[in-house]
């Protein structure tokens, strides 16, 4: 494993900057690097909440499978982001499924090793705390999306966040908007061809350009409203 990856994303992390140099080195010492190709599965619901992951490279997919086998998507989590902290700090089961979207290097790290660090460092215990502040804010977003927006409202709020606005094209593929929506390619692919028939946004092999973002905007609002 890189040590000085490691040591960078530890830095950067929301929890772990809270730590001093010499508890970041340690968790990187009794911790181990973990390789997931892509579509390859790191945890699922219901596993033992054993370990945290800090993501080095790549991307990971929280999500579940419904008993009638369609796929609901949590969140998408990149170099930087934690992966399955919240079932090592109540010790209970897995909540979700982890899933790599893309090849992906991880710094796996132990309950144990987490608990002896929070043990001895109480400040990291406040930046736990935020983090687990902004998973819940980020899953109250989603729930609303999901109960106000129809798929057309969805999609242009993905395409707004993207585009930063329509400052630039969006760079996801559409495998991964479908992903990101919860919808399957094939309702996707209509609705961006429905919204570029009304002149907000452009299709090419490179992928979309937004061309009316408070035409979006108005989207959303107006399906919010609903």
């Amino acid at each position: 494993m890189s040590q000085t990856v490691a040591v960078a994303a530890l830095a950067q992390s929301r929890l772990f900057r809270a730590l001093s140099a010499e508890a970041r080195q340690t968790l990187i010492d009794r911790g181990g690097e973990v390789r997931l190709a892509p579509e390859e599965r790191l945890c699922a619901k219901g596993d033992k909440g054993d370990a945290l992951y800090l993501i080095l490279e790549g991307e990971i997919e929280v999500g579940v499978t419904t008993a009638g086998g369609k796929q609901v998507r949590f969140a998408s989590l990149g170099p930087g982001d934690l992966a399955g902290d919240m079932a090592v700090i109540d010790g209970g089961a897995r909540s979700a499924d982890l899933t790599a979207l893309r090849r992906t290097r991880l710094l796996r790290i132990s309950r144990e090793a987490l608990l002896d660090t929070l043990a001895s460092e109480p400040a990291a215990l406040l930046a736990l705390s935020a983090e687990l502040v902004a998973r819940l804010r980020a899953t109250d977003a989603l729930v609303e999306g999901a109960v106000l927006h129809d798929l057309g409202a969805k999609l242009a709020q993905l395409l707004l966040v993207e585009s930063g606005g329509g400052v630039r094209p969006v760079q996801l593929t559409q495998v991964e908007m479908a992903r990101r929506i919860s919808v399957s390619r094939e309702k996707l692919n209509r609705k961006l061809a429905a919204l570029r028939d009304e002149g907000l946004l452009e299709l090419s092999r490179t992928g979309v350009r937004v061309c009316d973002p408070a035409g979006l905007e108005a989207l959303v609002r107006r399906r919010g409203e609903d």
